[in-house]
């Protein structure tokens, strides 16, 4: 019996970065907008600070 080996197709070089890179929505995440809403927060709280009597 003779068995065949046949060597793969080389793969495309390009192809391999792109899907590393995901590409996806240009948005920020939650953790990025989570952290903004707190700075808001925090910047609106000591702004309200410094006006009261």
């Amino acid at each position: 019996m003779k068995i065949n080996v046949t060597a793969r197709k080389p793969r495309n070089p390009l192809i391999a970065h792109a899907r590393f890179r995901r590409a996806g929505s240009h948005q920020p995440g939650g953790r990025s907008m989570r952290q903004q809403g707190g700075r808001s927060l925090k910047r609106e709280l000591d702004q309200m600070k410094q006006h009261s009597p």
